[in-house]
This record gives C-alpha cells, structure tokens and sequence, in this order.
C-alpha cells in the first residue's frame, strides 16, 4: 500500500469529486482512480460509491477517512515545511476561461514569463475556479461571473461583446430582410450550434436583441467556443460568439453578423485574487500587468 493511494482518498473524500481531487493534487484524473483502485483492491472494500452527484463515501471509506485523516495532515504538513518550495520562488497559480486564457491572458504574460515567472494554469467554469482561489489552490481568476465570496476581491477587468455569426453561404441563404422583418422566426430551420446544452450566450443574445428565448435544441453542443467558430466557418449553422475570439474571420469574410444590434449584448470578465494576496510582489505585478493589458483585448475597446 503506498502513501499517495491514501492521500488521494483523503483528497477525494473532502472533495467528493474524482476530478476536484486531481486538479487539488495536480495529478490527473486516470490517476486518481487508479490510485483508489489500487487502495480498494488492497483492503478488498470499495471506498466510494460513484454516483452522478460525485464521490459518495462508504461505510468503510468514512471509517477510513476518520482514523487517518489526522495522520495524513501531519504528513503532508512535515514534507511542505521541509521541501516545498517557498512562497517566494514557487509557480504562481492562474485560474480563467479556457478561450480567453489561449487568446488573450498567455499572450499578454509572455514577458513576465520569459524574465523567469513560473506559472501554473487551471482551465474551468468561472464557479470552481472561485472557489480553488479562496481555498488557495490558485492565486489569481479571471472569472465570468461577479466574485461574492468571503475572502475574495474582485475588479472588473474587461468586456467581451457577443455577435450573432454565421458563414457568408449560410447568410446568402437567408431570404433578404427576412430577419428584419421576422426575427428570429427568419433563423427556424438554420441549425444552431452552442457550447453548452443550455445555450446560455445564444440565451442572453436572444433575450437582449429579439426579447424572446432561444430554440430549445440546438444541433450541435462542442465544449469549446473555438470549436463553435469553427463548425460555422465551415458551413454547419449560426451561433453567437465573443467578437474577441473571431476577429480574423470577420476581418477576411470567412464570417459575418447576421444583425448588428443599437446595443450588442456584453459579459464583463472580473479579475479576481484572495484578500491581501497582492502584499506578493510578484502577484501585483502579475495583477497590474493583465489590467494594462487588458485595455485592448477587445476589438471594441481598441
């Protein structure tokens, strides 16, 4: 039996996700459930049920978890004092939006990085990353949503505005002014591509532009707004999107608006670090960087 099985459980069991516990001891998940594997098949009981709702402990993993937690804290609090590495030389810990962070956030550190900054990056939902910020697990998130979490500061730092896109045969095949009469009624029978089965940014579009909701089913979910942009440049629907992150399609026609609204609807993204954190040199200047820069993420800002 090997120490790391038992501090995976210990991570698993407080956080009750295979995936949370991964992303805390940054390992990966196919090692998490390996490791608790291993550590069942050794004490021949399975320590958690799976169940959509996450990691569900069994009577015997509950049993474990409370005879050996207070072992496993000492362990681990003996290996960081001794060889960790000290807050002054160790990564900094960077939490965002998987797009933006690729677009707009390592472009824009690339100088801090290449005078000898360490950085560690966490791709997420915006809600997670909140919370791996106020627990410590990351030190600065530029998130989606409004930080209100005890412990935690927040500026807003930028907005993104969303456009309603689809390829230039796809617009050509829409009746003219068939739009500005009809509405979306005019969109019915184009397929809808979104990133997420609940069409939030489609949502939001909808709602603030033709004040009604969305279609129900869109015809293709991809978990990547690049990925989005791509199925529409190829042809395959309409969608809305951040106008940060097709500016070159727009500019060279492989994109256009189907609509350009008196008042495009926007999301504004919050820089986020854990009260009193930025008494680190190295984090305010982390901080104080991404809000210069971020002046001119967005075309419309610049």
């Amino acid at each position: 039996m090997q120490l790391g099985w038992l501090q995976t459980f210990i991570a698993v069991y407080h956080t009750g996700s295979f995936t949370k516990a991964a992303r805390q001891l940054g390992i990966t998940q196919p090692s998490v459930t390996q490791h608790i594997r291993g550590l069942e098949g050794e004490l021949g009981k399975p320590l958690f049920d799976r169940t959509p709702q996450g990691a569900v402990p069994t009577v015997e993993g509950k049993a474990l978890a409370h005879d050996i937690e207070s072992s496993i804290t000492q362990i681990n609090a003996a290996i960081r004092r001794h060889f960790e590495q000290t807050p002054s030389n160790r990564p900094l810990r960077i939490g965002g939006p998987a797009e933006l962070v690729t677009a707009r956030l390592l472009p824009s550190i690339s100088s801090l990085i290449a005078s000898g900054l360490d950085v560690r990056v966490s791709l997420g939902e915006s809600s997670e990353l909140l919370a791996d910020l106020k627990s410590g697990h990351l030190d600065i998130v530029i998130s989606t949503i409004q930080p209100r979490c005890r412990g935690v500061d927040g500026i807003p730092l930028t907005d993104e505005e969303f456009a309603l896109v689809a390829a230039p045969q796809v617009a050509d095949g829409l009746p003219a002014g068939a739009l500005a009469v009809d509405g979306p009624r005019a969109l019915e029978k184009v397929p809808l591509i979104a990133y997420a089965e609940t069409v939030p940014l489609i949502r939001r579009y909808w709602r603030t532009v033709f004040e009604t909701p969305p279609p129900e089913h869109p015809a293709v979910v991809v978990p990547d707004l690049r990925a989005v942009i791509a199925a529409v440049v190829a042809g395959a629907g309409i969608s809305v999107v951040p106008t940060y992150l097709c500016t070159r399609e727009l500019a060279c026609g492989e994109l256009v608006t189907l609509i350009e609204p008196e008042l495009p609807p926007i999301n504004t993204f919050y820089l986020a670090t854990r009260c009193g954190s930025l008494s680190d040199p190295r984090l305010a200047g982390l901080h104080d960087l991404l809000v210069e820069k971020a002046r001119d993420w967005m075309p419309s800002q610049v």
